[in-house]
């Protein structure tokens, strides 16, 4: 087996199992030519989904060596962080490399010329042109791009739920609605963790249920046979609210809050929260786009005895799901913290190092001996708490191909975790695009989030029984006359444009 070692400033040594010889002599160029610079000072600032990690770890240490950075990292909450953002770009006091989301907000602030467009640049940097063009496509404005994707499969939603549950309850993964209001009844009902109380949750649900095409109602709504956020026929776009499998997804959570079926706080509670529930062992069903081994892992800390499973998300018509955009975000440079295209070009640098294979590896497993052991064809985690601690933030948050590379040496993972590695390949035959994602829309750019947030609240109003169906009708319409008609007429523009 080829070795690849690493030693920057004779500070560190970094030991990382390698499968192509290209890789290692076209690292061993970058790092010659490197050596001798002064390290690039960089500030970040990302989110972090799960608990606070760990400052100065010997990850990030192997990635400053790496690449001959000295980096500055502002973990912020994943609850917070849209709030965050917001608040750094309207004073100015921005880091260097800050990752953004596809909003409208976002999209505003891009055609404004506060980030530096990236498009052109891309070409004198192999490993950031590699990718699919589509990774770049599906975050672009106008044609022109101003970041780097963190780079994610089309089609990560699987449904996960505690088998030890089902079991004990008679119950399968749901297809039908009527299923899913069955399957959450029993799991609150029923006492599935047998202690004679009634403390569990079918469905644990936080304030962003209904927020884009990662929410659970969304991803629901479309198993069931609605849009992905948009509906085109003959030319003419439909929002995914105005169709009748959403309503009836929104009608099936309703009765689920009227019987307190679901957490009765869901409309002001974090993600946070609501990951505490399952990882607490009070839930038992959820939709999300992780892995189901993580959450295997942390229940063992709680409940030894829970047992996870995973399935595809199923509909009337078999497997159907939102189809996402290829990345969880993008990394933006913004041009009052970074002045010149120099600078701009060793952040390029820094990022194209990153998806060198040494450091592909080290997002991938951590470091031999600390977060893996060589088992000859294959590497073993050691300890898969200390990698979800120490590594998964960073490759989740930095540019990362996947596990499914074929120069990467395999690593044993659980069987939990290749089963839903496995939905998640084969789910990319089953997604439903969103045909308006990339389509010019001034009124999305300007008023996007306005309409969004109008109709999102108009939702949560009508699940906790703050409005009938002829006030949802009168919330549809108020939207429409807020400017919500006019993107409707935008996109069937665009999209006329965009078809010629």
């Amino acid at each position: 087996m080829k070795r690849y070692s690493v030693c920057m400033l004779g500070m560190l040594m970094l030991v990382i199992s390698l499968t192509a010889c290209g890789w290692k002599s076209h690292g061993e160029a970058y790092n010659e030519k490197n050596n001798d610079e002064k390290a690039y000072f960089l500030s970040m600032a990302v989110s972090l989904s799960g608990e606070t990690t760990p400052q100065n770890t010997q990850i990030k240490q192997a990635i400053e060596a790496f690449t001959n950075t000295e980096l500055q990292i502002q973990w912020i909450p994943y609850s917070a962080y849209e709030e965050k953002v917001k608040l750094m770009i309207a004073s100015g006091e921005l880091p260097k490399l800050i990752k953004l989301d596809y909003t409208p907000t976002i999209i505003a602030t891009l055609k404004a010329g506060q980030f530096w467009e990236l498009g052109p640049l891309l070409n004198g940097y192999h490993n950031l042109s590699a990718p699919s063009p589509m990774h770049y496509d599906n975050i672009s404005i106008d044609g022109k791009i101003y970041g780097i994707p963190l780079f994610r499969e089309l089609g990560r939603a699987s449904v996960q739920y505690r088998k030890d549950w089902f079991d004990k309850l008679g119950l399968e993964p749901p297809v039908t609605l009527d299923d899913w209001y069955k399957v959450v009844r029993a799991l609150t009902l029923n006492d599935p963790d047998g202690n004679g109380v009634n403390d569990t949750y079918g469905m644990a649900l936080d304030k962003q249920y209904n927020m884009d095409i990662y929410s659970t109602l969304t991803r629901i709504a479309v198993s069931q046979g609605a849009p992905t956020k948009w509906m085109v026929e003959d030319g003419r776009f439909t929002p995914d609210f105005m169709t009748e499998p959403y309503f009836e997804t929104m009608k099936l959570f309703r009765r689920l809050y009227q019987e307190k079926l679901i957490n009765e706080d869901f409309a002001i509670v974090g993600t946070a929260d609501s990951v505490k529930l399952y990882n607490g062992g009070r839930a038992g069903i959820q939709i999300v786009g992780g892995y189901a081994q993580t959450w295997q892992d942390k229940l063992n800390n709680t409940v030894p005895s829970a047992v996870v499973d995973v399935a595809p998300l199923m509909g009337p018509d078999g497997i159907r799901l939102p189809g996402e955009s290829g990345n969880a975000g993008f990394l933006a440079i913004p041009k009052d913290s970074v002045r010149t295209e120099e600078e701009v070009k060793q952040i390029l640098s820094f990022l194209d190092a990153l998806l060198e294979m040494p450091m592909q590896a080290l997002l991938s497993k951590g470091i031999e001996g600390r977060h893996w052991t060589d088992r000859g064809e294959y590497a073993d985690f050691i300890d898969r708490n200390l990698f979800l601690a120490e590594v998964k933030p960073y490759r989740d948050t930095l540019p990362f191909l996947g596990d499914h590379n074929p120069l990467l040496e395999p690593v044993l993972q659980p069987e939990l975790f290749r089963k839903n590695q496995k939905i998640h390949k084969e789910n990319e035959a089953y997604i439903v695009s969103n045909p308006a994602l990339t389509l010019n829309s001034d009124t999305y750019a300007e008023r996007g989030r306005e309409l969004e947030i109008m109709i999102m609240d108009t939702q949560t109003k009508f699940i906790i029984g703050k409005l009938d169906e002829e006030g949802w009708k009168n919330g549809i319409d108020k939207w429409r006359k807020s400017g919500g008609d006019k993107l409707i007429r935008e996109y069937e523009e665009a999209y006329r444009q965009k078809g010629k």
